[in-house]
């Protein structure tokens, strides 16, 4: 008899987002001296459409694509942020998301406050961040900081607090976005380090990146989305060949 597999924890089915734009047509000098105003026509566009899969527990995915096709808006609908307007997206686990670098965070609180802020939006008690908090400092490397207004931090310090904090949440799924893209070697090593654990204690991942190496090194699958939809779902090699393979091709046939 065949084995019963688990049940899924992300069900995306038929999941579409669209949104409004102006669109405006240019002035030329003609317009200028004729007074005449420039008139905006509503319209709209889909940012994703026709979505479907689903993510196992365990599972560590890849997303793949070029800028603009809809990779960041499928993170933040599985988190929870973006409702679609089509189709659904079941999540039957609690997410940890690392979508954007001050997403939660306060400008004027300090690091300390963020930390007790951040971590109590995600369901930790004060008791548990009290445990957490010297950890997460010392994981950022932002000791002298901590009571600095988040706002004075550089950009590097910001996405050092905001993987610390995160990636401490006892959430079953993680959801990462370009962020291990910016900071130095050093912490990125430290970042890559903590996400090899988490895969290895069975958390399930969900990362954004461009960065070939980190998706063939974290996921064994992967999503290719071009222009809002989705085109390819297979084995991570596979994926980044065909993606790649594209990209070539629309060079060539840019090219004069």
């Amino acid at each position: 008899m065949p084995q019963n597999l688990p049940e899924p924890v992300i069900v995306a089915d038929n999941l579409g987002i669209h949104f409004k734009r102006n669109r405006r047509r240019r002035r030329n000098f003609k317009d200028l001296f004729a007074g005449q105003r420039r008139r905006s026509r509503p319209g709209e566009f889909w940012a994703l459409r026709n979505i479907s899969f689903t993510v196992q527990p365990g599972e560590a995915i890849g997303v793949v694509g070029r800028n603009g096709n809809g990779k960041s808006t499928l993170l933040k609908l599985v988190a929870g942020v973006l409702f679609p307007d089509e189709g659904s997206v079941h999540v039957s686990e609690g997410v940890a998301p690392l979508i954007e670098i001050t997403g939660g965070f306060v400008g004027d609180l300090t690091v300390r406050d963020n930390v007790y802020l951040t971590a109590g939006l995600h369901g930790l008690s004060t008791r548990e961040v009290n445990q957490l908090f010297d950890e997460i400092i010392a994981f950022a490397e932002l000791e002298d900081v901590v009571d600095t207004p988040y706002k004075h931090l550089s950009s590097g310090m910001k996405v050092r607090i905001a993987f610390a904090v995160i990636s401490r949440l006892d959430e079953p799924i993680l959801l990462v976005d370009e962020v291990l893209a910016v900071g130095d070697k050093a912490f990125r090593d430290k970042c890559h380090t903590k996400i090899r654990q988490l895969l290895a204690e069975g958390k399930t991942l969900f990362l954004v990146s461009h960065n070939e190496k980190d998706l063939t090194t974290f996921c064994t699958r992967g999503l290719y989305l071009n222009k809002g939809e989705l085109v390819a779902d297979g084995p991570i090699d596979e994926i980044i060949a065909r993606y790649n393979a594209d990209n070539e091709s629309a060079s060539k046939s840019s090219e004069p």
